[in-house]
């Protein structure tokens, strides 16, 4: 039998002190390196902010940096095209280490995730040989391809390639790991990154669905918001709905209050800024925030940095006598719509006579989910409208010179083309190129215009960026909205010029 000694005392209390040591720090190491948050150095601007900033979603979405870095040199098949991640039209500003919209933040080890400007940051060039692009915080990201993104992530996932030794590999080329975060890489966080993109899959399984004509791809510079929202913010099942639409300005956005009846979103389906915001920033963290609190005060920010922000002023000169005549042609043929209390508010599919397959990809039912899902996340707002929308929204023209292409899903190139009949505008013409074509007010998008302007450099850059769109194909119409198409041709010349100063 044995005696309870104090030499056996001080054993057993010498051994709970060192398992006490032991257990604290593993407690330690492992709070530090995978949930340790360090706080983003303060920015120099509310644009900086907004371009690179954290919302949070690092933490449920988050990518850890070093397998970000190395994805495009891994799977280069999986991309749309060459030059990495710039081949998905995501902007990158000169001397920054990420792209616009790519957070940076540790939350025990560093972790890459977005934020609204990936979708909500314009770009233009003035010149095909002009090496650095004009960015504009808050404006459509017409030269993003979302889709291509999206799936380059599940497809990487899923490829056998996507393991631990081939990742190292590549990471070692760059990286100076200690030997302990090495092992964290290639023991814990490939592994559960490779398992988190691919529990993706189901979730984007209706973006894999192919063939002409009835499933075309976004495109560049469009998103399938609400069938975004509905699978992944609801438990609606899969159907065949399709409704790209073109990426949405979010610049100015105090005047959606500036009179009772504005909705938001292109056919209305939200009430108001605040919802949009919430539901949109939800959609990047892709799960409930870790936090309310700080995810509402970042909602806050946002709302009022989004409310006060200018639109764009148009980069050439303008013909302030033309302009003036223009604002009269306005107000007789276009300010009942876009400059009233119409203005902000859905105008009937029946009447527009624009492409109704966006109006198909939401309903009632898929509200009525949302609304539940992000209550039980414990946050309060005002929330998506609980009907089934039947048209859209006549748009707020500030800055419309920088919102090319036209109508809710970018189906027509230039604002000249949206001044014709249906059957005169562009069939076939390309999504994405940057360079602007002043005179007709939109982007370069035909292999005419970029001959006629520019010449060989247009037309090569043209078709290396550009993605292409066909009217013909599903939710690509260009039908509808044939107002002013009967103006004498001065009379079109001069609502241009005006259009141009809003």
């Amino acid at each position: 039998m044995a005696y309870w000694t104090p030499n056996n005392k001080r054993r057993w209390q010498t051994a709970g002190i060192v398992a006490a040591v032991i257990l604290a720090f593993l407690g330690f190491f492992a709070w530090y390196k995978f949930f340790r948050v360090v706080p983003q150095a303060p920015f120099d601007s509310g644009d900086e902010r907004f371009k690179y900033g954290s919302i949070g979603a690092e933490d449920g979405a988050g990518i850890p940096y070093w397998i970000m870095y190395v994805l495009p040199r891994v799977f280069p098949d999986k991309l749309p095209g060459p030059n990495g991640y710039a081949s998905m039209g995501i902007n990158w500003e000169t001397g920054h280490e990420l792209p616009i919209g790519f957070t940076k933040k540790t939350i025990g080890f560093d972790r890459v995730a977005n934020n609204c400007a990936v979708c909500h940051t314009a770009r233009y060039r003035l010149d095909p040989n002009e090496a650095n692009p004009h960015f504009v915080a808050t404006g459509p990201n017409h030269t993003f391809n979302l889709e291509a993104f999206f799936r380059f992530l599940v497809d990487c996932a899923r490829d056998p390639r996507f393991d631990s030794g081939t990742l190292m590999n590549e990471i070692n080329l760059d990286a100076n790991l200690s030997w302990i975060d090495q092992q964290l890489y290639r023991f814990v966080l490939i592994p559960i990154t490779k398992k988190r993109l691919l529990e993706r899959g189901p979730k984007f399984a209706w973006i894999y669905i192919h063939g002409l004509p009835k499933w075309p791809d976004w495109g560049r510079g469009r998103d399938d918001a609400m069938n975004l929202t509905k699978y992944f913010l609801t438990t609606s099942p899969l159907d065949d709905t399709l409704g790209p639409t073109d990426m949405p300005s979010v610049w100015n956005l105090k005047k959606y209050k500036s009179h009772p009846g504005t909705r938001l979103n292109f056919a209305g389906d939200s009430w108001d800024p605040n919802s949009v915001i919430i539901d949109s920033a939800l959609g990047l963290l892709g799960a409930a925030p870790t936090s309310n609190a700080k995810f509402l005060d970042e909602v806050h920010w946002l709302n009022k940095y989004l409310d006060e922000y200018p639109a764009p002023k148009f980069p050439y000169p303008i013909d302030q006598a033309k302009a003036a005549a223009g604002k009269a042609v306005f107000d007789a043929n276009c300010a009942s719509c876009h400059a009233s209390n119409r203005t902000g508010t859905p105008v009937l599919q029946t009447e527009v006579g624009t492409d109704i397959e966006r109006i198909k990809s939401w309903n009632k039912d898929a509200a009525v989910r949302a609304n539940e899902a992000v209550k039980d996340f414990g946050i309060e707002r005002r929330g998506l409208v609980e009907a089934n929308p039947d048209g859209y929204i006549a748009a707020f023209l500030d800055g419309i010179w920088l919102r090319a292409p036209y109508l809710h899903n970018g189906s027509v190139p230039t604002l000249r083309d949206l001044l014709n009949p249906a059957a005169q505008r562009p069939t076939m013409f390309w999504r994405g190129y940057d360079v602007y074509d002043p005179k007709n007010v939109g982007f370069i998008s035909t292999d005419q215009q970029a001959n006629e302007l520019f010449g060989a450099v247009a037309l090569q850059q043209l078709h290396t960026t550009g993605t292409q769109y066909y009217t013909g194909w599903r939710s690509n119409g260009n039908m509808g909205h044939e107002y002013g198409v009967t103006l004498p041709p001065a009379d079109k010349d001069a609502l241009l010029e005006y259009l141009k100063t809003l």
